[in-house]
């Protein structure tokens, strides 16, 4: 399978959230997106984006780090949002239910190298990278080797 790859600069959070919100609109259960970057470059933002913009009333959305999972009940049926940075074994994994939320829920990942191979194969990876010349600007690669992405990455091209 190839990879098709679209890159995308927001230059604002808002930019960012409005990115998260299309990506939102498109997503079913059963569909994984990897959210890699380093500390602070948006992954979270992002992922809060696009689960309130799936909420039919505004809720907090806080950061999994110290629960590693949030369950959250949407217009697109569940979505979880996890972030495995603090994992330490891949045991711990079992534990959390991924594995069966991949195929029925919505799953946002931050950290997803955690996974190893339990990420799954047709999983929407988007790589989160801060501009050291501006602040607020990210860069933001978006592939995915799944035929079934092609819409949404032209969508986003």
């Amino acid at each position: 399978m190839t990879s098709t790859l679209v890159k995308l600069t927001p230059e604002s959070p808002e930019e960012t959230a409005d990115i998260a919100a299309r990506i939102g609109a498109e997503l079913q259960p059963g569909d994984c997106l990897l959210l890699r970057g380093e500390i602070g470059s948006g992954k979270t933002h992002f992922a809060r984006s696009l689960i309130q913009s799936l909420m039919v009333a505004p809720e907090d959305v806080p950061s999994p780090t110290f629960t590693l999972v949030q369950v959250y009940d949407t217009t697109r049926g569940e979505v979880w949002h996890s972030d495995l940075y603090r994992l330490s074994a891949a045991e711990e994994l079992e534990e959390l239910g991924l594995s069966e939320a991949f195929e029925s829920a919505i799953c946002l990942v931050e950290w997803p190298d955690k996974l190893g191979p339990l990420a799954p194969p047709s999983a929407l990876t988007l790589t989160f990278a801060t501009d050291p010349e501006h602040e607020e600007t990210r860069h933001l690669t978006v592939s995915g080797p799944d035929p079934k992405w092609s819409p949404l990455l032209e969508m986003l091209s």
